[in-house]
């Protein structure tokens, strides 16, 4: 069953340069040829998404794709050139300094790559910071950043200040503080990729965790595909500014939309990607060595399969809708599949 949509975004455009507004209302869909030789930089180009509530969504591309500066269109810290954005079904665009201002403070939680944490403050009182902010009184303030410390790891350290921390306890601290207004929606702009690869591994994991406890819905920033397979639900590949394809993990190596998504996929590994449903046969006579489910990744069930004599039954919903062989597994690890 689909989620409801919680953030639509619709034919969002932001261009940099001289009457970016009256260049956009004469020329509704310029080429980027068209913008270079009117000296536009068409930062977001007729971008379109609908985000699922409780879903990781990731935005990912090279640098200068457009992926950071098309999040921070959907929170309007950028103001958009044109479009329409849709929040919890009101326009973002129409919003009030005031409503904004309410609906980050109470709806939205951002962390960014930079850890931005106020040095003078202990752990404790930087995850509280948000609730001062609001107002929310000290006592009230501190029970609930307790817990959010205690939920990213941290207990213990309260009243630690950040230069006493690691980088990636630092990075923890700064997910607490977006937790404590408990946001419907959670914006993370590559927030890992500052860190060492075991720590950022641990950080992926520390995610994966709380996003299994908290249900959160998740806008993610990254320019690392394993880290997106890894995370998402679903994917968003930019270039120039332009959306080339939203689609699974899955989806976005079996079937790319352009040669820039084939290009963009071809070194990933797809036992890391694909799942047993993509490359099941139909069920055939005989006993079977075993079951596996039909959206288990082929990485996660390879030893097992590869090792039995016999295919494992593929299920879904408790009824069987094909089979796994070995050979099947073998192709997917050696690349024939």
């Amino acid at each position: 069953m689909t989620k409801p949509v919680i953030l639509d975004c619709r034919d969002v455009w932001k261009l940099y340069g001289a009457q970016a507004d009256s260049f956009l209302a004469t020329h509704p869909d310029p080429s980027p040829e068209q913008l270079k030789k009117a000296g536009l930089i068409g930062a977001v180009r007729a971008a379109n998404v609908r985000i699922h509530s409780g879903e990781i969504f990731v935005i990912m591309g090279l640098s200068g794709s457009g992926k950071s500066t098309l999040v921070r269109c959907l929170s309007r810290l950028v103001e958009p050139t044109a479009g329409e954005i849709r929040f919890e079904d009101r326009d973002l665009l129409r919003a009030s300094e005031a409503e904004l201002i309410r609906i980050r403070r109470k709806k939205m939680g951002m962390v960014f790559q930079q850890f931005a944490l106020l040095p003078h403050l202990t752990v404790l009182e930087n995850a509280a910071f948000p609730l001062d902010v609001q107002g929310v009184g000290r006592k009230t303030r501190e029970a609930r950043a307790r817990e959010v410390v205690e939920l990213v790891g941290l207990k213990g350290r309260e009243h630690y200040y950040p230069r006493e921390l690691s980088g990636g306890q630092q990075q923890r601290v700064g997910i607490a503080r977006s937790l404590a207004v408990e946001p419907d929606l959670w914006f993370l702009d590559e927030p890992f990729s500052a860190l060492d690869p075991l720590i950022r591994r641990e950080m992926q994991d520390e995610f994966m965790r709380l996003q299994n406890i908290l249900h959160k819905t998740i806008v993610f920033i990254t320019h690392d595909f394993d880290e997106a397979i890894r995370l998402a639900d679903r994917i968003a590949v930019m270039k120039d500014g332009a959306i080339e394809q939203v689609a699974t993990p899955e989806q976005l190596v079996l079937n790319p939309a352009t040669d820039y998504v084939a290009e963009f996929t071809r070194h990933v590994s797809r036992a890391k990607v694909l799942r047993a449903a993509s490359v099941m046969e139909p069920v055939g006579e005989g006993r079977f060595a075993g079951d596996v489910p039909h959206d288990a990744v082929i990485e996660d069930i390879a030893d097992r399969v590869e090792a039995a004599d016999r295919p494992h039954r593929v299920l879904r919903d408790g009824a069987a809708v094909g089979q796994i062989t070995r050979a099947a597994i073998i192709d997917v690890l050696v690349g024939r599949a």
